[in-house]
């Protein structure tokens, strides 16, 4: 039984009442029990919306797995995201700088002026996340095409 009572809006008790469904549905699928205290329930819910405020946008994720990738030139990077504008792609890496996830490297020396945006050390923390995503998502995709 998954446990997360709180003194919410009827409108939030609804979708956290079906989030509790779907994750007791979730723990028979998977032949477990998933239980959690009032705190470490909202200890997890809390976490997780961290995580998501800082990779749960459209481009974040995309962004990273270009950078983690080797693109690390603005118009490298633009070209590569079929689809991002500069100022959208300008706002995100400004976003990722900001969360430590990535480095803005100015070289003045040469002409013209090359900026670069390097992965840091902590975002290499993003790529098991990625990677799981990236198998959810193929095995997801599979299943969903099957059943047309």
């Amino acid at each position: 039984m998954y446990i997360c009572y709180q003194n919410i809006s009827s409108k939030l008790k609804v979708s956290t009442n079906l989030f509790i469904s779907t994750l007791k549905k979730m723990g028979e699928l998977l032949g477990k029990k998933i239980a959690f205290s009032e705190p470490q329930c909202n200890k997890n819910l809390a976490a997780t919306e961290d995580a998501l405020y800082v990779v749960g946008g459209k481009w974040t994720l995309r962004i990273m797995i270009a950078l983690l990738s080797g693109h690390t030139r603005f118009n490298d990077l633009q070209r590569t995201l079929n689809g991002i504008s500069a100022r959208v792609l300008s706002g995100e890496l400004k976003d990722l700088e900001i969360n430590g996830l990535v480095k803005r490297v100015v070289d003045a020396n040469q002409k013209p002026v090359v900026v670069e945006y390097l992965p840091t050390e902590y975002s290499k923390s993003l790529k098991d996340i990625i990677f799981s995503l990236t198998d959810w998502g193929i095995k997801h995709k599979k299943k969903i095409t099957a059943r047309e």
